[in-house]
């Protein structure tokens, strides 16, 4: 079926799977298996050579999991995408396939506490530096930049600050050096089209909104085949100079005949092959599910927390409310140019008081889930400084937006009057 549909509520239902061809099942099957039955000797020989695409063993391609990243690529705008074990897996795959030891990225300091912890720590340890730069200044990138930068990286909305980011200024920079811009788009599917602001990559974590429902976890790479890595030979030598792990395969002139896609067909076939983060088909499937009722949550999140803030913002106990929303200034111009038909469901406010009043309040909320997680059909809710961004330092959790009295809400899709009143009753405890 040829899908020209260019409709998110449409995409999530149908692209990349009609019916399965043996049995005609309309949802995509659980390929539970580990291996697959080649045609012949020539097909085999094929698929090892890269002369024609398809399923060899499942830690490299599933059949679910391939109707997942066609689903996902389709709603991106992308050329292909990648499914991975999380969306860990994912950060590190994305600047892992393009930078080595000895080379750099540069990074927004707006990020998850997790990535920030293996940029800083795990991929310094593997010889790749990080250097952290404040997006405030998109120029603050180019300053950053040298010869051995592969790679800008960033978060749509990073909490806890949800200071949305000058994507196409920075991938405008980025592009001028040859450098592509790794937007990661957790917080922000459907809302924000990373692709259509001059991004390159797009990573997520499925874990969260695409998921939706707190059940499994995954991660994803979307190729925007938008970046043309040929024309940056020495800018980019691991997709233009052989690569001794693939028969001294050149990735950006050897996938040509299959498409625009040597950035994630390197990562499947290097990345995902030697380090084995691969998705499960079971989870895969979960994913798939999720995905159908994707534009209508985000919708029903993000009308949620448009009202949450406004109610946090009048009350007595709060000091601040921080929500794309109710921005002001560069900061609200950039959440309109990227976000459109909703500010997300995340949002945070600083209460009165300290530690302690923070924990009142958490201990306090009855519909409300006290879980290291974002993105669930359900209201959720944390204290980052004593979870999330624990291990970073004092330093850098300020300068990541982390204060000793922020609280992070992740808004559901419960009715907003008991949203609301669960609010209430905690607030007066705390």
């Amino acid at each position: 079926m040829s899908l020209d549909s260019k409709n998110p509520e449409t995409i999530v239902l149908h692209a990349g799977h009609r019916a399965d061809p043996t049995t005609g099942a309309v949802a995509v099957p659980i390929y539970q298996t580990t291996s697959y039955q080649f045609q012949h000797t020539e097909h085999a020989a094929n698929l090892f050579a890269l002369k024609e695409l398809g399923n060899i063993y499942s830690r490299i391609m599933n059949p679910t999991c391939d109707a997942l990243e066609q689903r996902v690529a389709a709603l991106e705008g992308g050329a292909a995408a990648l499914a991975l074990a999380s969306g860990q897996a994912a950060s590190a795959f994305a600047v892992q396939n393009l930078a080595r030891a000895g080379d750099n990225i540069v990074s927004s300091t707006d990020l998850y506490g997790g990535t920030w912890n293996l940029f800083a720590n795990t991929l310094k340890d593997q010889g790749i530096e990080v250097r952290f730069v404040d997006p405030e200044d998109p120029q603050a990138f180019a300053n950053a930049t040298d010869d051995r930068t592969r790679a800008y990286y960033a978060e749509t909305l990073p909490n806890p600050k949800l200071k949305v980011f000058p994507i196409a200024e920075v991938a405008e920079i980025g592009r001028g050096f040859g450098i592509p811009l790794i937007m990661d788009n957790t917080a922000a599917p459907i809302i924000c089209k990373p692709f259509e602001h001059g991004a390159a990559v797009i990573v997520y974590s499925a874990t969260k909104y695409i998921g939706g429902h707190g059940t499994s976890i995954g991660g994803l790479l979307v190729d925007g085949g938008n970046f043309d890595w040929e024309a940056h030979k020495e800018r980019q030598p691991a997709l233009n100079t052989p690569d001794p792990s693939y028969h001294g395969a050149v990735w950006a002139e050897a996938v040509k005949p299959l498409g625009p896609i040597a950035y994630i067909l390197k990562a499947r076939v290097t990345l995902l092959r030697d380090l084995g983060a691969a998705m499960s088909p079971f989870n895969a499937f979960q994913f798939l599910q999720g995905l159908e009722t994707l534009p209508l949550r985000m919708r029903a999140h993000s009308e949620n927390a448009a009202k949450v803030a406004d109610y946090l913002k009048g009350h007595d106990k709060v000091d601040k409310v921080i929500f794309p929303g109710l921005q002001d200034g560069e900061a609200r111009r950039r959440a309109d140019a990227h976000l459109k038909g909703g500010y997300s469901g995340l949002l945070g406010f600083e209460i009165k008081g300290d530690k302690d009043a923070g924990a009142k309040f958490i201990n306090a909320l009855e519909l409300f889930y006290h879980v290291a997680n974002i993105g669930d059909a359900r209201s959720l809710a944390i204290h980052p400084a004593t979870t999330t961004h624990s291990q970073l330092t004092p330093e850098e959790q300020t300068a990541s937006g982390v204060s000793d009295s922020y609280v992070r809400l992740s808004i559901g899709i419960e009715h907003i009057d008991d949203i609301l009143a669960d609010l209430e009753q905690a607030l007066a405890k705390a």
